[in-house]
């Protein structure tokens, strides 16, 4: 698969990120074991980037995939802490847990906080100093927002960016796609490495999933897209697929026919409501004491099932 250059950062990575959210509890439960054979077999197909984050719990998984894989591969992952000793504690977790004297890309996992450098400061700050001690390469940041992703391109000690982009705008929790597509571009000016997420809206898209991806791979600024993939029939139809091969109609037909949604099982349900909480999409209302899902503005991020305290919502 042809390399693209990550901003100036001096990594080249595939157009095709393994994003490994939906291997772990967040979504679809695999072992560490089972999860690791697929991501082996995309990098043995020349995917050059995995993406993780502490949240997803799949540091296992990614490790099990590099045992042994002589060949290059860049590891991204992220934190979501707010505090300077959580932050550090995440990466030193990470290190630990993948194997690795450094991590290349840590962002600081800002997903729905629309003004990371005001609420993350003390994240960005620490993050910044564990690049000086050698024990991360590059900082970035991932958020849902434009107005984050805009500023970015102002803060040099931000080099890399994985922003929520579609063709709809599906997620984006301060505007249009158009408007995210300009702030990317703006951070591309900047020399800032991008990778977009949800290209496919978190399998709301599914059905126009090729379009989908021309889209996001179409924008100016836009190195690669993050895909979770589930089986090694997806990793082979989207390495084909990105690497500009014709594609298998009837592979594509079969994989657009699929649609994931979002499970609570509600008989175990007590209503704390923590989940609806967590939706900043407003896809989570609580009716009669339990979480109902509007599956029109559901992005199937699973971060309501991080917050559910008795572990009965998922992607399925």
């Amino acid at each position: 698969m042809q390399q693209r250059p990550l901003g100036n950062t001096g990594i080249n990575i595939s157009p095709l990120v393994y994003g490994t959210l939906p291997l772990g509890y967040l979504q679809a439960k695999l072992t560490p074991e089972e999860g690791g054979r697929l991501i082996r077999h995309a990098l043995e197909r020349g995917v050059t980037a995995v993406d993780t984050a502490t949240l997803y719990e799949t540091y296992g998984h990614v490790r099990e995939g590099l045992k042994g894989f002589t060949g290059e591969v860049t590891v991204i992952t992220k934190t979501h802490a707010a505090d300077a000793a959580t932050v550090r504690a995440h990466v030193e977790r990470g290190l630990t847990e993948l194997g690795r004297e450094r991590l290349d890309i840590v962002h600081c996992h800002a997903a729905r906080i629309e003004d990371p450098f005001v609420d993350r400061a003390a994240a960005i700050e620490e993050l910044v100093k564990l690049k000086e001690e050698g024990k991360i390469a590059h900082v970035g940041l991932s958020s849902h927002y434009i107005a984050a992703v805009r500023k970015a391109a102002q803060h040099p000690e931000i080099e890399v960016i994985h922003p929520l982009i579609n063709r709809t705008g599906m997620g984006i929790l301060d505007g249009t796609a158009e408007e995210m597509a300009a702030a990317i571009k703006l951070c591309s000016e900047a020399g800032k490495g991008i990778y977009a997420m949800k290209a496919l809206a978190g399998g709301n898209l599914i059905a126009e999933a090729r379009a989908s991806f021309a889209y996001v791979l179409g924008l100016q600024g836009c190195h690669g897209i993050a895909v979770g993939m589930l089986s090694a029939q997806e990793i082979d139809a989207n390495i084909a697929l990105f690497s500009g091969a014709a594609p298998e109609e009837d592979v594509w037909q079969e994989l657009e026919s699929r649609k994931r949604r979002l499970a609570i099982m509600k008989n175990f349900c007590k209503g704390c409501g923590l989940c609806a909480a967590a939706c900043v999409n407003g896809a989570l209302a609580m009716v009669d004491g339990k979480p109902q899902v509007d599956e029109t503005a559901c992005v199937l991020c699973g971060y309501c099932g991080a917050e559910c305290p008795e572990f009965i919502i998922r992607v399925v």
